[in-house]
């Protein structure tokens, strides 16, 4: 799997951990990693929409 796929997916796994209303402390990723920042992105998202 390719960076830009590693992105998408930790993306979409933050998207759904928000939506599961689930503790943002669940993010697999060490604190530095690109991913980590995809997976808060997609959590904050679902949990902004979800708020509507």
């Amino acid at each position: 799997m390719g960076p830009r796929q590693q992105l998408v997916r930790a993306i979409n796994e933050g998207q759904r951990a928000g939506r599961e209303r689930q503790p943002v402390r669940v993010c697999p990723y060490a604190e530095g990693d690109l991913r980590r920042a995809a997976w808060v992105r997609g959590y904050t998202s679902a949990r902004h929409w979800s708020t509507y």
